[in-house]
């Protein structure tokens, strides 16, 4: 297809300084907030344990089996924090890199598929989405998915260019048939079944039988098996309950049924993509109207017509699940920015100005609206930090006023053209993402328990390594990865049912039962909602309070009360936990 014209030269030079005004931006406050329970601390512990277990192919969450999805995050998880230390930053370094891989990725397709302005405007809007630009600064599984998703769908449209060697051809199918697999790896049977109904769907609509030809379906399936197949051979060998857990439970049962309690309407991905695109909702239309209008390829191949099937079948996918999380439509982000990206160096300098005021408004009008935070406050989330928060809030608004403001005067010089006005508008909302995002630590210190780590890891460091500590009828999701310690469930299983059900001695089923453990330790630590803590202490169990905030407290068992053993008086005492209590994972010497 012909180049796009541009007001703007697209050098080499300006690409590359783009670029790595994007990795500063994205890279460095990667660190700059506590992990949020649930994903981030799951994500985080399960990567910690596994590096300081060795073991790598069976996955564990807090002591327990934990099958629920692949391990291909967490094995590149685990691999950082043996290169980097175990750390915040660390944690999410995987889902940053997946995110600003993806937008290269975007940018290199958009400009060898379409042209290079294309290429230059795709990657901006995927860069500056609200829902791709945060999503890629959390530890979840879905930035990962997305990015081996998104790398299937770009292999294949790289290699159904016309006029491409075969050679070229089959290179780029057998990354296509990898990602696929890598995909699965990420996140299970979604990172193939996604891909290849698409594919199926695309062909009925746009009637290209010839696709299947270029597609080197043996190889391909080499390529996918050769590395789906060892992981799933070898922990099905280790645990033989695997298969039946991961594939009908996990795969079948979590899409079919409602009982992963993440209930949705149909309509919920809408405001999903309605607030994740908001810098470009205002030319979405005519970026789809001028995409359906292009023609096919020599060769009869639609990249477009794939584009819109993929975008159009993973939203209704996932939006008839029974099972809905902000997340699920990640994988559409890219195919939507390039769709965007194709229509945005057409724009008139009057039509971008008209865009650009619309948003100096709305910043306006929002930052009016986020005046009103304070009365978000309750007792789980005081008053005091919304208040803290509205300040952040109003600083991320008021950059991206003034950026939107110089977007306006670059569009009204004709040498900055449309590429730098855009670039500046993309920049306004990249920074208030950051800046607002940075700002919710707020919050993210309470709910993470970071501040309370310090004391409780003094406490065990002063207590024998086979000291248990146990979690009183809660997961709490990010403590285990700040103490470097796992530990024991008592009365409510939360997600680890399943690996509680098949090792059923590593847990305290009832309260009253882990009280009566409890009084036999001599040596003990426990995590405890305030609200359970209160009533024990009113019934006299013996705690002392090692460290405390709303939302938990976290005891040890005093030191000057001893357990009387069995058939004898007096204070004896018992050395060591209970035989089916679960051994700490700890964090080795750095």
């Amino acid at each position: 297809m012909n180049d796009t014209p541009t007001r703007l030269p697209l050098n080499r030079t300006t690409i590359l300084l783009l670029v790595l005004a994007l990795a500063v931006i994205w890279f460095v406050p990667l660190g700059w907030r506590h992990l949020l329970p649930s994903d981030e601390g799951r994500y985080a512990e399960m990567a910690r344990e596994m590096f300081v277990t060795g073991d790598w192919i069976t996955p564990r969450y807090n002591g327990y089996k934990y099958f629920e999805k692949p391990p291909l995050q967490t094995w590149l998880n685990a691999l950082t924090f043996a290169w980097f230390g175990i750390g915040e930053w660390q944690a999410r370094l995987y889902t940053a890199l997946t995110g600003f891989a993806g937008v290269l990725l975007i940018g290199f397709t958009g400009a060898r598929v379409f042209n290079a302005a294309t290429g230059v405007f795709a990657a901006i809007v995927l860069a500056t989405s609200p829902y791709w630009n945060l999503m890629g600064h959390f530890n979840t599984l879905d930035m990962g998915l997305s990015f081996w998703m998104e790398l299937t769908l770009c292999a294949l449209l790289l290699a159904q260019r016309p006029n491409l060697p075969t050679a070229n051809v089959r290179a780029w199918m057998w990354v296509c048939w990898g990602a696929m697999a890598l995909a699965v790896l990420s996140k299970g049977l979604v990172g193939v079944i996604l891909p290849g109904a698409v594919l199926v769907l695309y062909t009925l609509a746009a009637r290209d039988w010839a696709v299947w030809k270029r597609l080197h379906l043996i190889g391909g399936l080499i390529v996918f098996f050769a590395i789906v197949t060892p992981w799933f051979v070898l922990v099905q060998q280790r645990n033989p309950e695997f298969l039946n857990f991961f594939f009908i439970v996990q795969q079948f049962k979590r899409y079919l049924t409602p009982e992963q309690n993440r209930p949705g309407p149909f309509y919920y991905f809408v405001p999903v993509l309605l607030v994740g695109f908001l810098p470009w909702l205002s030319v979405t239309f005519q970026s789809v109207r001028h995409a359906w209008r292009l023609p096919r390829q020599p060769n009869g191949f639609a990249p477009v017509t794939l584009m819109l099937v993929w975008t159009a079948f993973i939203f209704l996918f996932f939006s008839a699940s029974h099972s809905k999380l902000l997340s699920y439509t990640l994988p559409i982000a890219p195919s939507i920015a390039l769709v965007i990206g194709m229509y945005l160096p057409l724009v008139t300098r009057e039509q971008l100005r008209r865009h650009l005021a619309g948003y100096a408004l709305f910043l306006v009008v929002a930052a009016f609206a986020a005046l009103f935070m304070a009365r978000f406050g309750n007792a789980r989330n005081p008053t005091e930090l919304y208040v803290e928060y509205r300040s952040w809030v109003l600083a991320a608004l008021g950059v991206a006023f003034v950026v939107t403001l110089f977007a306006l005067w670059l569009n009204r010089r004709s040498r900055a053209g449309t590429l730098g006005a855009v670039a500046s508008f993309g920049a306004a909302w990249l920074l208030l993402g950051t800046i607002a995002g940075t700002g919710h630590d707020v919050f993210g210190r309470l709910s993470s328990g970071a501040p309370l780590a310090p004391a409780i890891k003094a406490e065990i460091a002063k207590l024998p390594a086979d000291t248990p500590f146990y979690s009183v009828g809660v997961l709490d999701h990010t403590m285990p990865f700040y103490v470097d310690h796992t530990m024991i469930m008592v009365e409510h299983p939360d997600e680890l049912a399943f690996g509680i059900s098949v090792e059923p001695q590593k847990w305290v089923p009832t309260v009253d039962a882990w009280v009566e453990r409890w009084k036999a330790d001599r040596y003990a630590l426990a995590l405890i909602p305030p609200s359970t803590y209160d009533r024990l202490l009113k019934e006299g169990l013996p705690m002392q309070v090692v460290a405390r905030d709303s939302r938990r407290v976290v005891v040890t068992k005093p030191a000057t009360v001893a357990a009387p053993a069995s058939g004898a008086s007096g204070a004896a005492t018992q050395d060591t936990p209970a035989p089916d209590a679960p051994a700490p994972v700890e964090k080795p010497q750095q």
